[in-house]
């Protein structure tokens, strides 16, 4: 920085004069300084720094006013009014909600047909598995945020949804293959099955090996399509699993009218709970969030089935 120093000439005028700003101020701190240091000095000889260190007057602690308390007006006092409206009664403004009346969903299911007919005996139905334990989704392979665990090194493929992922997989003891290895969500929701009760048992069978797998790689060599995401809507006609939907419906003592419907009243409130604790008003949308599993896995053969058993 560059100040300017005014002086007058000979003829009585202004002249200014640039000086470095830098060392002007450090040689007037520097003489500051030396002048303070004399002054005290001075002082001391005299004996007079004590005597005005003790003429300075204390400070005044400062002084907290207490806050009086607000009065509260009272409820019996009539609220001002304009003379204009005193005659017009009060408004009331507290809200009034008309409760909602109870409408029963309608649940549609959509299976497109294929080019052989879908037919089960009684034997598809002994086949059908159940579980003493309710599997929670979203839980085994999921970080903390809610997101399944990828991993080509460490996961293993899922025969329905074709993920490799992190989490419990199933072994059949009769095919011994990859084909029998199904996730636990998969496993619950597609068969009804809890994976961990699967896995306890050294004789479990795997849905492939006992022709009942609805994934849609199986039902495109049986000729038909198929299912999508019908998860939901088959638990809010009251079937534990699609496995369970598909083989009561279209088996021997299935029921008609819940053959390929495209729309059905439910004959309860779908607003109930569901197994896995979520609520029943949750569309097959809703499920993409909660099980991620199925996103692909049944109407999509874009993704290749692994074959590699890690």
């Amino acid at each position: 920085m560059v100040s300017k120093r005014v002086r007058r000439d000979e003829n009585g005028g202004i002249e200014q004069q640039n000086e470095n700003d830098e060392n002007g101020v450090a040689e007037y701190e520097q003489s500051r300084e030396e002048r303070i240091k004399e002054n005290l000095q001075r002082m001391q000889k005299l004996g007079i720094l004590e005597l005005s260190r003790n003429l300075k007057p204390p400070s005044k602690p400062k002084v907290v006013r207490p806050q009086k308390p607000r009065e509260l007006r009272s409820s019996s006092v009539s609220p001002r009014r304009s003379s204009r409206i005193k005659i017009k009664p009060a408004v009331n403004y507290s809200e009034f909600r008309i409760p909602k009346e109870k409408v029963i969903k309608i649940v549609e299911i959509t299976i497109k047909k294929g080019s052989q007919p879908e037919v089960y005996t009684e034997e598809h139905e002994k086949m059908l598995g159940d579980c003493k334990e309710t599997w929670e989704l979203s839980v085994d392979g999921y970080d903390a945020e809610g997101n399944r665990i990828y991993d080509g090194y460490k996961g293993k493929s899922c025969h329905q949804c074709r993920q490799k992922t992190i989490g419990l997989r199933t072994k059949c003891y009769k095919c011994t293959s990859v084909q029998g290895q199904f996730c636990g969500d998969c496993l619950f929701t597609r068969y009804g099955e809890n994976v961990e009760e699967a896995n306890a048992n050294p004789y479990w069978v795997c849905p492939v090996c006992r022709d009942i797998c609805n994934c849609s790689r199986c039902r495109r060599v049986k000729g038909w399509e198929p299912t999508g995401m019908i998860y939901r809507k088959a638990v809010n006609l009251g079937y534990k699993s699609v496995a369970h939907y598909l083989i009561h419906t279209r088996g021997p003592h299935g029921k008609q009218e819940d053959i390929d419907i495209e729309t059905m009243s439910s004959p309860t409130d779908i607003e109930g709970d569901l197994p896995d604790g979520k609520d029943g008003d949750n569309t097959d949308e809703d499920i993409k969030h909660h099980t991620s599993y199925l996103q692909g896995s049944d109407d999509n053969d874009d993704e290749d089935f692994s074959t590699e058993d890690i």
